[in-house]
């Protein structure tokens, strides 16, 4: 996979927000995906043909009936002074600390990290929530975040 630097991704500006830092060596582990990168990955493991989640179909995974969860309230937990990831997701999602995650805001912007840099820095993430979708590489639990302040949790059919 090629990388941005985190200074020229359209969204970098939110892992250096001044309210929410983040310690360099941890900032070295956020890696935007090359357009192309991103686009290769978003066509492999979420959909072939849309460009963004209001754009799935319905052969696209994230569509399928039995996928998610109910509507659970991120924006509160966002909100608040506490840092920990909001309950369901901290439930669903039990990996190692050093799993690879993705953070899939659409076709073109896709972040590298993990596990434990988005647990500690989630509300980063989420200064963009316009659908943006969590995946963990090899695993099959999965999130998707919604601008409405309500997020999911799921399991990606194999």
């Amino acid at each position: 996979m090629n990388y941005v630097p985190l200074s020229d991704f359209k969204w970098g500006w939110i892992f250096r927000h001044r309210e929410l830092p983040i310690p360099s060596e941890q900032l070295e582990l956020i890696r935007p995906l090359a357009k192309d990168s991103a686009n290769q990955f978003w066509k492999t493991h979420i959909s072939k043909e849309a460009t963004h989640a209001s754009h799935f179909l319905g052969d696209d995974w994230p569509s399928r009936n039995g996928v998610w969860q109910p509507k659970e309230d991120w924006q509160s937990g966002w909100e608040s002074d506490n840092n920990d990831l909001p309950i369901l997701l901290a439930e669903h999602i039990q990996w190692e600390s050093n799993v690879t995650i993705f953070f899939c805001y659409d076709v073109d912007h896709i972040v590298q990290s993990r596990w434990d840099i988005f647990q500690q820095h989630w509300k980063n993430f989420l200064f963009v929530d316009d659908q943006p979708i969590l995946v963990g590489k090899g695993r099959q639990e999965v999130a998707r975040f919604n601008s409405d302040g309500s997020y999911q949790v799921g399991t990606r059919p194999k």
